[in-house]
């Protein structure tokens, strides 16, 4: 939890009015792909298939950056929720992400304290925060990270040898 004595951090209002004005899909972009690299391999089917076709997002909200993707054919998407808002939405401070992600916060304790705001469906909205706090925080490390991606490519090339069919010798 978090020492009451650490300050917390806020974006500066300057940068926050810059970083509020940024086309938020190309954020998106940068921000599924993180998800689809480090994230989706860890969450469980049955999560994935409540996921599937629902819009969520991510503010940030000292910095007014929003996030928007859904899960849609075995890969986080980036969106645009233009007409409508999105099924699920996490508003929280950039430090208050920060903590969530290095678990020096529960999310409950931010919940209650009001400085995790979580709007929309209730029922996905618990799911989510469960399944993230299920998740151990080590597949975030960069060696774990790295380790991920290296094992991705040499798992699918060892798929393909197992695949491909043998050439035959002809005994020639």
């Amino acid at each position: 939890m978090q020492n009451p004595t650490t300050p917390v951090y806020r974006i500066p209002e300057p940068l926050a009015r810059v970083l509020g004005r940024l086309p938020r899909y190309p954020g998106s972009l940068l921000f599924v792909t993180g998800l689809n690299l480090v994230l989706a391999r860890h969450l469980h089917p049955d999560t994935l298939h409540m996921l599937e076709g629902r819009s969520l997002r991510i503010h940030v909200a000292d910095a007014d950056l929003r996030f928007d993707y859904t899960w849609r054919n075995g890969a986080f998407r980036a969106a645009r929720h233009t007409q409508a808002e999105p099924d699920l939405t996490f508003r929280a401070d950039a430090w208050d992400f920060h903590c969530l992600l290095q678990r020096q916060e529960d999310p409950d304790t931010l919940f209650f304290s009001r400085r995790l705001v979580i709007e929309g469906d209730t029922e996905l909205g618990l799911m989510v925060k469960n399944t993230l706090d299920s998740i151990d925080m080590a597949v975030f490390r960069p060696k774990a990270v790295l380790r991920d991606l290296l094992r991705g490519p040499r798992q699918r090339i060892e798929a393909l040898a197992r695949t491909r069919p043998r050439p035959h010798s002809s005994g020639v």
